[in-house]
C-alpha cells in the first residue's frame, strides 16, 4: 500500500506518517522544511511547497500512481481574531495555505484508492474569533460529498480535529497554552484535549475502510455536542 501525506512533517501529518509506515504502508511525506524531515522516519519524505502549483504537479509526475493521500496542510492560526480586527489578507493566506493547496493535490494526483482531508471541528462551531478558520474548514467539509460522488470509485472523507496538543498552537506561550488546553478539557465529554496520535487512528481508519465515502469525521472528545 503506497501512501502520500502532504503536510506530512509536524504534528497530525507526522503522527499518521508512522503510524501507517508501522502497519506496513509504503508512506511519502511532502513538507517545506528539510530540517523536519529526519522525523519522518521510516518514511520518505520529499520537499514540495504545497501551495506552489507547479512544485505539485512535478511531484505527482515522479510519483506516478499510489494508493491513498492524506491532505494535512496547515498554514497555523493565521486569520484567527475578532472579525472586525482582521485583516482580509489574513483570511486569503488562511484559504491560500490550506483550501487552494488541497485543489491542487486533486486536480495533480494519480491516486485509486482514498483521499483524506484533515479539516477542523471550527468548521461546525461557533467560538468567536474563528470566522476565517471556520470558512476555511467550512468550506473543505463542504466539499468531501461533491469530490466523493465525482472522483469514484476513489474514496473521499474527512477527519474533524477538535483540540488537539500539536505545534498548531505554539502561537500561545507554554503556560497560556497549558491553561487553554485545560479549560478545554474540562468541557469536553472525554475530559481531555486530544493528541495527535488520536487523529491519525481516525485517518488510518478511513484510509482503510473500504465501504467508506463522502463522510466527515469528527475527532474531538465530544466538543461539537458540549
Amino acid at each position: 500500500m503506497r501512501v502520500v501525506i502532504m503536510g506530512g512533517t509536524s504534528g497530525i501529518g507526522l503522527a499518521t506518517a508512522g503510524l501507517l509506515a508501522e502497519r506496513g504502508a509504503e508512506v511519502t511525506v511532502t513538507g517545506r522544511d528539510p530540517e523536519k524531515f529526519a522525523a519522518v522516519k521510516p518514511a520518505t519524505a520529499e520537499r514540495v511547497d504545497g501551495t506552489d502549483e507547479r512544485e505539485v504537479a512535478a511531484f505527482f509526475e515522479r510519483t506516478g500512481a499510489f494508493d491513498h493521500l492524506v491532505l494535512a496542510f496547515s498554514p497555523g492560526a493565521v486569520g484567527m481574531g475578532p472579525i472586525g480586527q482582521t485583516e482580509l489578507a489574513d483570511v486569503r493566506a488562511a484559504f491560500d495555505g490550506k483550501l487552494f493547496p488541497y485543489l491542487s493535490a486533486i486536480q495533480h494526483a494519480n491516486v485509486t484508492g482514498s483521499i483524506t482531508f484533515v479539516s477542523a471541528a471550527s468548521a461546525r462551531a461557533g467560538l468567536p474569533g474563528t470566522t476565517a478558520l471556520a470558512a476555511v474548514n467550512g468550506a473543505i467539509e463542504r466539499i468531501v460529498s461533491p469530490l466523493a460522488a465525482e472522483l469514484s470509485p476513489v474514496r473521499v472523507n474527512a477527519v474533524a480535529p477538535g483540540v488537539v496538543d500539536t505545534p498548531w498552537w505554539s502561537f500561545l506561550p507554554d503556560g497560556r497554552r497549558e491553561a487553554q488546553f485545560a479549560e478545554a478539557a474540562g468541557g469536553l465529554a472525554v475530559k481531555r484535549v486530544g493528541t495527535a496520535e488520536d487523529v491519525a487512528e481516525a485517518i488510518a481508519y478511513l484510509v482503510g475502510a473500504s465501504y467508506v465515502t463522502g463522510t466527515i469525521l469528527p475527532v474531538d472528545g465530544g466538543f461539537t455536542i458540549a
